[in-house]
């Protein structure tokens, strides 16, 4: 029996793993090695390790784990959970059952692509899902946005102006935008291209520096130098469904952001899959919230 298993071995997972290690607790970490930014080839934006490719954060992560004995790492894709009174069990996909006192998912979110040829293969070298995490590097290039309505495709195109001013927003079919978002457009000299997109074409090259074209059904073809798309994402796993978490949408549960916790008592959610700020610092910052509210709690039980 753990005092807490986690499930999910990046940033907010690692982060609580530490915490709680640090607090003696007895720790079970269960991850699959599938993250989310696994195409991206560096991590922005996380102080004193901004650039940092993340495959090496999360090698850190574990090495700095390792002195912590209570702590275990397991590698696994967790594919059940269940609560049992106040217990926890998970069962992975080889078979193998483990319980814990409280549970922490920390599986993130996976983005969803639209099935356009060249835009996976793009993913992480031209093609962003978050200008923060990657508008810096291709600051005052042409840029193309894809979406859709006033938020997804109009919001995010005037989001991007602070970075460069040659933006063009491509929504691969009607654009669903209000007049007034069109004419906020207009006054940023936003350019809309509704016609379908048949295909993104590039030769290799390095991120940031592989300039590519957008193929259209009909007219010309747009060259741009990068692409930040807002088409939704989805949990990497069910596991909060499977427990009766309340959720509000598919992309996330609803959780105290003071504490992680969610409806299901004993069951927290920290990183992306549980708010919209989806930056890696953030994720640790919650992972590391959730660990000392789980321990806290844990406390409270075993004091007299």
């Amino acid at each position: 029996m753990y005092d807490v298993i986690i499930v999910g071995g990046g940033p907010a997972g690692l982060s609580a793993a530490l915490v709680l290690g640090r607090c003696r607790r007895k720790v079970l970490l269960l991850d699959n090695g599938h993250p989310r930014n696994a195409v991206s080839h560096a991590l922005h934006g996380f102080l004193s390790r901004d650039g940092i490719p993340p495959a090496e954060l999360r090698r850190i992560g574990r090495e700095q784990l390792a002195k912590y004995e209570s702590v275990k790492l397991v590698g696994a894709t967790v594919t059940e959970a269940t609560r049992t009174g106040s217990r926890f069990a998970v069962r992975t996909s080889d078979g193998r059952r483990f319980t814990s006192r409280k549970l922490l998912i920390a599986t993130g979110v996976r983005d969803m692509l639209p099935e356009i040829a060249g835009f996976r293969d793009l993913f992480g070298i031209a093609v962003f899902h978050c200008p923060y995490c990657d508008g810096w590097e291709v600051r005052d290039q042409p840029l193309a946005i894809y979406g859709r309505g006033d938020q997804k495709g109009g919001g995010l195109a005037l989001e991007l102006t602070q970075w460069s001013r040659d933006v063009v927003l491509c929504t691969d079919g009607p654009s669903e935008i209000s007049a007034e978002y069109r004419e906020r457009l207009v006054r940023c000299n936003i350019s809309i291209r509704e016609e379908r997109i048949l295909r993104l074409e590039a030769t290799s090259g390095p991120p940031y520096e592989t300039p590519f074209d957008i193929v259209f059904e009909h007219g010309a073809r747009l060259t741009r130098r990068a692409l930040f798309f807002n088409t939704g994402r989805r949990q990497a796993s069910n596991l909060a469904e499977q427990l009766g978490c309340e959720m509000y949408e598919e992309a996330g549960c609803k959780v105290d952001n003071q504490y992680q916790a969610t409806s299901v008592p004993g069951l927290y959610v920290a990183g992306d899959a549980s708010r919209d700020v989806l930056q890696a610092i953030v994720a640790a910052a919650e992972g590391a919230g959730a660990a000392m509210a789980m321990n806290t709690a844990l406390l409270k039980e075993d004091l007299p």
